[in-house]
Order: C-alpha cells, then structure tokens, then sequence
C-alpha cells in the first residue's frame, strides 16, 4: 500500500510539473487543445495546461536579423554584380506565425532572395549604386506585404554590399579621374580669366595714372630692401622717377 501510494504522488507530481509552464517576457504561448488552436494567446508569466491535451508552442516576439547571403544579379543594363542583403522582421501575430506558415524563417530568407533579385534586376547600375534608400525601401514594402499574413512585420531592409566586376570598377576608376581633370582645368582656367581681368583693370589705371607704376616700382624696392643681405642700385632713370614722384606729391598737396 504504502508503494502505491508513492507511485500515486510522483504521478501527481509529474502531472502538476508538466501542466506548468513559464513563458518569458519576449515570448507568448499558442496553445493547442486536442489540435485545434485555442483563442487565447498566453502571455508572459506562469500558465496552466491541461497535461496529455493541451499543446503550447513559445513564439519569440523580438526582432530577427536575417542575414540574405550574396547572389548574382544582372541589372537592367546588364550588368552582373554580387549583392548581399539583411533583413530585420518580428513576429506580431503569435497564432498566424504557426498555423499559416510552416517555417517562418525559411519563407522570409527565400522571399527576401526573390525580392532582392527582382528590385535590382529592374534598376540601372547607376541606381543601384546611388538611390539605395529607395532600393531598400521598395523591397521593403513588397516583403511587408508578403509576409503581413504570416503575423510578420518587417521593419528594415538594407542592401549590405554590392560587389562589382572588376573591369566595371577600372571603367568607374578611369571616369572618376577624368572628372577630377576635367574640373581641376576648369578651375585653372577660370583662375587665369579672374587673373587676367584684375591685370586689365591695373592696365587701366597705370594708362590714365602713370605715376602709379613709378609708385609700384618703389613699393617693390621697399620690399626688396627689407632683406639686409641685398645691395640695390639705382640707376640714372630711377633717380628721375623719384624726381617725378616728389613732383606729383607737391602737386597734390598744393
């Protein structure tokens, strides 16, 4: 009698362990009575089953990296590049994730591929390369649209790295330096226009001012002499300049 009786217990036990269940905080709890699904989402915490009956499956609630490994893909110009991709979803709806789907993972990798494939292969090189937040978006919104009756949100899609062929990146090298030579000649060539007007306008002022040139030569005499190690001559034509340059000054202070 007494064996029986803790044969009995251990059965209770077994029973009571197996009907308890704690589903963590990112989790919640599909339950399965008989295999029918029951209304009621278990949420977060300890919850009671019914043991041999009921059947809980624990769905993760939190974001998912999806990592989508490089494919080739040819763009609308036809040309093949390498293009690797991630993908960021969550799981919403607890109950379509396990009955309308199989394998939640699986679907969206291969949903993600195919999209990815499609967008790029609907877009030139040049597009691909500079409107990437338009790229991302689009894909975006036709896995949303996919995956919105599997109970899955998918909030981000990037395009994580784009390899070219490496003669299409010599090709890209070539017309990058030929862009930087073309603009720095620009560049010169509008130095010197801005140079030769500003060499026109001194022209000017010298023609109607000629002492202005004997001025400038002073001025660079004056520089010339600030190096001790220099020796200046002047010559006969330089001494009449000054002579001119005293002359003028009287004038103007006449």
């Amino acid at each position: 009698m007494g064996s029986f009786m803790v044969i009995l217990v251990i059965i209770l036990l077994i029973i009571i362990f197996s009907s308890v269940k704690i589903i963590k905080q990112y989790e919640r709890g599909v339950v399965f009575r008989l295999g029918k699904l029951r209304p009621q989402i278990k949420e977060p915490g300890i919850c009671f089953i019914i043991p041999l009956v009921d059947n809980i499956r624990k769905i993760g609630m939190r974001t998912v990296t999806l990592p989508v490994d490089s494919q080739k893909v040819i763009t609308k110009d036809n040309v093949s590049i390498d293009v690797a991709a991630v993908a960021y979803y969550q799981v919403v709806d607890a109950a379509k994730s396990v009955v309308d789907i199989q394998d939640v993972l699986s679907a969206i990798y291969q949903i993600a591929q195919t999209t990815v494939r499609n967008i790029i292969g609907q877009n030139l090189l040049d597009d691909v390369l500079s409107q990437t937040i338009k790229i991302n978006d689009a894909i975006k919104a036709i896995l949303d649209k996919t995956t919105e009756k599997w109970g899955v949100y998918v909030s981000m899609v990037e395009l994580k790295d784009i390899q070219l062929p490496e003669s299409m990146q010599n090709a890209m090298s070539a017309a990058a330096q030929a862009e930087r030579e073309k603009r720095a000649k620009i560049i010169a060539a509008e130095g010197e226009q801005l140079s030769a007007d500003a060499l026109a306008k001194a022209a000017d002022v010298i023609s109607k001012h000629p002492i202005a040139l004997q001025l400038r030569n002073l001025q660079v005499l004056t520089e010339i002499a600030s190096d001790k190690n220099s020796t200046i001559v002047f010559p006969a034509q330089f001494m009449d300049t000054v002579s001119s340059v005293r002359e003028f000054m009287k004038k103007e202070t006449k």
